[in-house]
């Protein structure tokens, strides 16, 4: 039994950084006003204001590197930030390609496909949540997943301002891009589920 408690303790201390539980810090301000951005996003993409929309998600993309910097040298890093940041991640991808398949840019599957891999995702942190966990480390297929799927949006959003061979070109590689980060975003997901499945079994003594 007690074997099994220090395993446990263990894994704990490996899956959850060191992190404060506060909640008004800096670093979780600029996260929320990133989420408070992604509606906006969404709008002028499925308006196809498109110029307005980069400008939009590259000072997101700037306050997503501000914020780990503040946190990490300030030592403001905390809970809610950990789980605040890939929320924000998530719901840009998942907000992004909805906006995008509403101005007819990309196919729906694309947003069934990223949609239900999210779904399932945020089951796996409920049941480790029920079990003392937080967020799982992020794996580097998941982070490489995740920087295609944003490329091949900005991709597609910047291929959409004019129209000309060249953009079709554009747009064409942007497709191919956004298949090979779904393809990595799902291989990510498989990773963290067995991670977090062993996490609760080993919880569970099995």
């Amino acid at each position: 039994m007690t074997g099994t408690h220090t395993h446990s303790t263990t894994s704990r201390e490996q899956y959850s950084p060191e992190a404060r539980d506060v909640i008004f810090t800096v670093p979780n301000g600029i996260s929320v006003l990133r989420i408070i951005s992604i509606p906006v996003i969404a709008v002028l993409v499925s308006k196809h204001e498109m110029v307005v929309a980069l400008i939009v998600i590259a000072l997101s993309a700037m306050s997503d590197g501000l914020d780990g910097v503040i946190a990490r040298k300030f030592n403001q890093v905390s809970k809610l930030g950990q789980i605040l940041d890939p929320i924000a991640d998530r719901l840009l991808i998942f907000c992004s390609i909805l906006a995008l398949g509403i101005a007819h840019v990309i196919p729906w599957w694309v947003l069934i496909v990223v949609g239900l891999r999210d779904l399932l995702m945020g089951v796996l942190i409920v049941m480790l949540a029920q079990h003392g966990y937080g967020p799982l480390p992020v794996h580097f297929v998941g982070k490489t997943g995740t920087a295609l799927l944003m490329t091949a949006i900005v991709l597609l959003i910047f291929a959409d301002i004019w129209r000309n061979p060249a953009t079709l070109t554009l747009h064409l590689i942007a497709l191919a891009i956004c298949i090979w980060g779904i393809a990595l975003y799902w291989l990510a997901g498989v990773i963290y589920a067995h991670q977090g499945l062993e996490l609760i079994r080993n919880d569970n003594g099995q």
